[in-house]
C-alpha cells in the first residue's frame, strides 16, 4: 500500500493551498537516537506530524506496512499524552541500521508532495551522525562534544565540509586546543552558537559570514570586540550580520569601554527609541522564535551605505541589532 495514492494527493493538495502556503519548513529532529521525529512550523507554532521509534518485539505485533517513496515502511498509530486520546499519530517503526534510509524515503516523499517552496531542516548531532543523500536541505548540528580535543575539531570539519547547505551550528562546553581552520565552511553557516566556559574561543568572530552569532562565555578581549565592531561600521566585514548577541560569565570585563571605542551615537535619553527584534535564522522546538528585543539609545552607522546598528550593554551582555533602514529612516522611527 502507498502512503497516499495520486488522486488522493492532487485532492488534498488542492483543498489544502492557502494552509500548505503558511508552512515555514518541515523538521527532521534526529537528535533523539531512539525516537527521532518529524513536525510542521507555522511561524512559531510546532505540529508533530511522524514520531518514531526502534522495532520492540511489541511494535513488531501491531503495525502495519506503506510503501514511501519505493521503501517499504513500517508504521503504527498511537496517541500522544498531551493531546485528547482521539488524536493519534503515526509511529515510524525502524530498526537503527535502516534508520538513514527510511527517514531519507520520508524526506523525498514530502519534498514531492508539498514541494520545494517550502524549506526542509534537519537537525542532527555529533553522536549517531548522518549527513542525509537527498535533495533541498539544510542541516542544523548541535556538537556535544563526544570525543578528545583532536576528534572533535575533526569531526566538526568533516561534518560541516559535507552539507550543502549550513543552518545553525551550536557547541555547548568546548574547550578545544586548537582554532578553526580559517576555510571552515563553519564561518558560512547561516547562524552559529556557541557556549562555552574556556576563554579562549576556537571560533575566529572576524571570519563569520552568516546572519546570527549567538556566544556565552567566561570572558573575552575587550581589542577584539572593538576591533569586529569596527570592521562592520567601516563596511569591510560582516555585511551579511543582522544579530550578535555575546554574553559573558565573568564580571570584570568593562564591556562600556566598547562604546566610546567604536564611536556611537546617541538618541536623546527623553525620546523613545525603535526595537529591534528578528525571526531566528534558526530555533529548535520549545524555544524563542525571534532574537532578543534591543531597545537602545545608542546606535552605529555604516560608513558605506549608513545603515543603522542598534547597541545595547546591559551587565555581562552585549547585544547589536542590524536595521535595514538609514540613518534618516532610523531617526524617523524614534518617537
Amino acid at each position: 500500500m502507498s502512503f497516499v495514492s495520486k488522486n488522493m494527493k492532487k485532492l488534498v493538495k488542492s483543498s489544502q493551498v492557502t494552509r500548505f502556503k503558511s508552512i515555514d519548513r518541515i523538521v527532521f529532529d534526529m537528535q533523539n537516537t531512539v525516537h527521532p521525529t518529524i513536525y510542521i512550523q507555522f511561524g512559531s507554532s510546532v505540529h508533530f506530524i511522524i514520531l518514531s521509534s526502534l522495532i520492540s518485539e511489541d511494535l513488531e505485533t501491531d503495525y502495519f506496512q506503506l510503501n514511501v517513496s519505493g521503501k517499504i515502511i513500517a508504521f503504527k498509530c498511537v496517541p500522544l499524552y498531551y493531546v485528547p486520546c482521539r488524536t493519534r499519530f503515526p509511529m515510524v517503526a525502524f530498526n537503527q541500521c535502516d534508520k538513514q534510509s527510511i527517514f531519507e524515503s520520508i524526506h523525498n516523499y514530502l519534498l514531492d508532495f508539498f514541494g520545494d517552496s517550502i524549506e526542509y531542516g534537519w537537525i542532527i548531532t555529533d553522536c549517531q551522525f548522518f549527513v542525509p543523500q537527498v535533495q533541498h536541505f539544510s542541516l542544523a548540528l548541535n556538537f556535544l562534544n563526544t570525543g578528545t580535543d583532536e576528534e572533535n575539531m575533526e569531526k566538526l570539519e568533516n561534518i560541516v565540509s559535507s552539507s550543502p547547505i549550513m543552518k545553525n551550528i551550536k557547541t555547548s562546553y568546548w574547550r578545544p586546543t586548537g582554532t578553526i581552520k580559517p576555510e571552515s565552511k563553519l564561518y558560512r553557516a547561516e547562524s552559529i552558537s556557541i557556549h562555552q566556559n574556556n576563554p579562549t574561543i576556537p571560533v575566529n568572530l572576524g571570519r563569520f559570514q552568516g546572519n546570527q552569532a549567538f556566544f556565552r562565555c567566561h570572558t573575552c578581549e575587550i581589542s577584539d570586540l572593538n576591533e569586529f565592531l569596527n570592521r562592520w561600521k567601516s563596511g569591510e566585514a560582516f555585511q551579511n550580520l543582522e544579530h550578535l548577541d555575546i554574553t559573558m560569565n565573568h564580571t570584570d570585563v568593562p564591556l562600556n569601554g566598547v562604546l566610546n571605542a567604536i564611536g556611537v551615537k546617541y538618541i536623546d535619553a527623553t525620546k523613545t527609541p525603535p526595537t529591534h527584534t528578528l525571526p531566528k535564522v534558526y530555533f529548535e522546538s520549545g524555544h524563542k522564535p525571534n532574537t532578543d528585543p534591543i531597545i537602545s539609545h545608542t546606535y552605529v552607522v555604516r560608513k558605506t551605505d549608513n545603515r543603522v546598528a542598534s547597541i545595547s550593554i546591559q551587565g555581562k551582555a552585549l547585544n547589536f541589532g542590524v536595521w535595514n533602514k538609514t540613518e534618516e529612516e532610523f531617526l524617523a522611527m524614534v518617537k
